[in-house]
């Protein structure tokens, strides 16, 4: 791979649509596709956390490729979740999507027995000597093993197809130092943080995009953030940047996830259906509550119409959490003369 291939922009986790009987609604979800890449995402993700690839067989994983790859037709790459539970399953899903002209897949580190940074690093060693396609490690320490800053600089240092690393905790000072530990030696070398709440100081400290779950549901207004942020045109950056945070801390916080993101998406006219996850009674008068709620977010961006009965005067954003961070990125980069 070369700086010119390098994985770059918002690759979009994408809600797999499911008809009335929980099966998978190929013809919404080939017109998700498009309504995607219409609204300007840089590449797709499916297969992903959004995607609830632990809710569907590995036939339909392999299923839910295959549908995206043909209707895709190369306009954008793909970023394929190859999260399996064990290294010879994730090498047969590697081939598939392979030959199904994926650019990449994703592959979570070991989930359900917590590997030691020993164990982490020999599992995506063994992939990353058999597999034909590019890997990008995918750490989510809050479900899965956690790839330490070490391990990534070794991967990175002995496997040319390990190529990029998908980080979801959010961690910014983590990201700082795994893109310090692996950049001098492995320059194409790509960095995508799966935290929306963060995107914009994380493009700040050199990430090349996200996988934002939001990007889903809004995928005009991740894709400005992206070209704002990389444009310098900060104030404006920062202003977009509350206002997704706002959308994302309530499809987030106040439902199952990945619901909250089902439940905005239904709003903006792409047939979900129901979630495979059973919901309780009151579970789903939440889930109704929260869709009021996201409308009238919605509704601010011109996404949606306001719900009968009107918004609530809403109190402004606080900045100063984002403020803060991003100070404190600036900061650093002038203190490294980056800036």
């Amino acid at each position: 791979m070369t700086d010119s291939t390098r994985l770059r922009g918002i690759f979009t986790p994408n809600i797999v649509p499911l008809d009335s009987r929980g099966e998978i609604h190929e013809a919404e979800l080939r017109r998700y596709v498009d309504w995607l890449i219409e609204r300007g995402v840089h590449g797709l993700y499916p297969n992903g956390s959004t995607g609830e690839f632990t809710r569907f067989t590995a036939e339909e994983r392999v299923r839910i490729i295959e549908i995206i790859a043909d209707h895709n037709g190369g306009r954008v790459p793909i970023l394929a979740g190859a999260a399996e539970a064990n290294v010879r399953e994730t090498l047969r899903a590697c081939q598939r999507y392979y030959e199904l002209g994926c650019r990449a897949v994703a592959i979570v580190s070991p989930f359900y027995y917590k590997l030691s940074p020993a164990g982490v690093y020999a599992y995506f060693k063994e992939i990353a000597k058999n597999t034909p396609i590019d890997v990008t490690l995918y750490n989510i320490p809050m479900f899965a093993s956690p790839i330490d800053v070490p391990t990534v600089r070794k991967l990175a240092e002995e496997c040319p197809r390990v190529v990029a690393i998908k980080d979801s905790s959010g961690d910014l000072p983590h990201m700082m130092r795994m893109i310090d530990a692996v950049r001098p030696i492995r320059p194409e070398f790509a960095f995508l943080t799966g935290w929306d709440a963060a995107l914009m100081p994380m493009l700040l400290i050199g990430c090349d995009g996200g996988t934002n779950a939001t990007s889903g549901v809004v995928p005009e207004i991740t894709r400005k953030l992206y070209d704002l942020t990389l444009g310098g045109r900060l104030d404006e950056a920062r202003s977009l940047q509350y206002r997704l945070l706002r959308l994302f801390d309530a499809m987030i916080l106040h439902s199952e996830f990945p619901e909250g993101f089902r439940a905005a998406l239904r709003l903006r006219g792409i047939e979900t259906g129901k979630g495979r996850q059973p919901q309780s009674p009151g579970q789903q008068l939440q889930l109704d509550k929260l869709s009021t709620e996201l409308q009238c977010l919605l509704a601010a961006e011109g996404f949606t119409d306001e719900p009968v009965g009107g918004c609530p005067v809403g109190e402004s954003v606080d900045p100063e959490q984002i403020a803060r961070i991003v100070q404190g990125v600036v900061g650093e980069l002038k203190r490294r003369g980056m800036a």
